[in-house]
């Protein structure tokens, strides 16, 4: 049989259990005094690095949207009426030299009447030269009284009405030979061809318009500039055309629009756009091309502004913010307003001043209150 526990026994047990805990706790106690650290200190969440915001030398730009357009373009109609197309030269897509041949009508009918103006002139001259000899004759015998005054009249008044049958034939031998000159179409200026309506075979009435023509290929950029903005260009202004593809063309300002339109309240601008050399196998040489929409940037000069890295901006909830390493490396979440971007430049303008401390490396990670580790030693 085991022997009862007596109760002296257990409270000295329990004694000594408690001395113990109090010992542990005093030398716990004492190690830490030792070491100067605190049971609620904090840890560094991670380490970062920092710099300070600069002052740099930023372009300062205008964007702007709008319409690609022709510089002028050039309607090339039919002036002959009731003739048939017999010959279609140029198409779409064409580069064509002024006065290239684009078309002929069939020139057939025009020739014979050409040819009846000829003739109707040669008999106009035969006649006019009998009346001349008429005349002529009765001047002569106007003092001897061999004829009578009226007869003298009627000769005199039949070379001028001979004389006056030979203008007349010879307007109408024109009118015909500019009848003749019209079955060519010819180009009114060097240019691409952006339409065609002529088809071999068609009967076009007078003043059909059978070809457009962007004259000299030349092209521009229509921006759509604020009221506000549009002091700040000016004629001969270097602008950066950025094509829908992503290829950036150079252009200059040709004009500012003289009025600002009631609905949008926004003007616009005529940059013409740099050409590149045009080939048989890319008459456009390549540029951006009539209808397009594109965005651009008028080049302004160029302003000192505070600026930070790229990395250092946190955008969170659609706001940028930065993080302020203060006392303690404990870090403060700072909003801020943003302005240019430059390559890793961002222009800083409300929120931060300069000399002051901001994380770099690891701050899309940060929170604020957190306690960082700063490194810039691998910068």
């Amino acid at each position: 049989m085991q022997k009862a526990i007596r109760p002296r026994t257990i409270v000295a047990a329990a004694s000594l259990l408690l001395a113990a805990t109090a010992l542990h706790m005093l030398t716990g106690t004492a190690s830490q005094a030792q070491t100067g650290t605190h049971p609620t200190a904090a840890k560094a969440s991670m380490t970062i690095t920092t710099t300070e915001p600069v002052q740099s030398n930023l372009p300062l730009r205008l964007s702007a949207n709008g319409n690609v357009a022709a510089w002028q373009e050039a309607s090339v109609g039919s002036e002959s009426n009731g003739l048939k197309l017999a010959q279609v030269y140029a198409n779409v897509g064409d580069f064509v030299k002024k006065d290239q041949l684009l078309a002929e009508f069939d020139n057939q009918t025009v020739m014979a009447d050409v040819a009846l103006a000829k003739a109707g002139l040669a008999e106009a001259m035969a006649s006019s030269a009998d009346a001349r000899s008429n005349a002529e004759r009765a001047r002569t015998l106007q003092n001897t009284g061999a004829l009578s005054t009226q007869q003298i009249n009627q000769f005199l008044t039949s070379e001028l009405s001979a004389m006056a049958h030979v203008e007349s034939a010879r307007a109408t031998l024109q009118q015909q030979d500019l009848r003749l000159k019209n079955t060519r179409v010819l180009a009114p200026d060097s240019g691409v061809i952006s339409a065609r309506n002529a088809t071999v075979g068609a009967v076009p009435g007078a003043g059909t318009e059978l070809f457009r023509l962007i004259r000299q290929g030349r092209l521009e950029w229509r921006a759509e500039v604020t009221s506000a903005e549009l002091a700040l260009v000016k004629v001969g202004t270097v602008v950066q055309i950025t094509a829908p593809w992503g290829a950036a063309v150079e252009g200059k300002v040709r004009m500012v629009g003289p009025t600002v339109d009631l609905q949008t309240r926004n003007a616009l601008v005529y940059v013409d756009i740099k050409t590149a050399p045009r080939n048989a196998a890319d008459p456009a040489g390549g540029l951006l091309k009539a209808g397009m929409y594109a965005r651009g940037e008028f080049v302004l000069g160029s302003t000192q502004a505070l600026t930070v890295p790229q990395e250092a901006v946190v955008v969170r909830d659609g706001f940028s913010y930065l993080f302020k390493v203060g006392p303690g490396n404990r870090v403060i979440q700072q909003r801020v307003e943003t302005g240019r971007r430059v390559g890793n430049l961002v222009e800083i303008t409300q929120g931060i001043t300069a000399g002051m401390t901001v994380a770099v490396s690891g701050a899309g990670f940060l929170n604020d209150g957190d306690t960082v580790r700063v490194n810039n030693a691998a910068q």
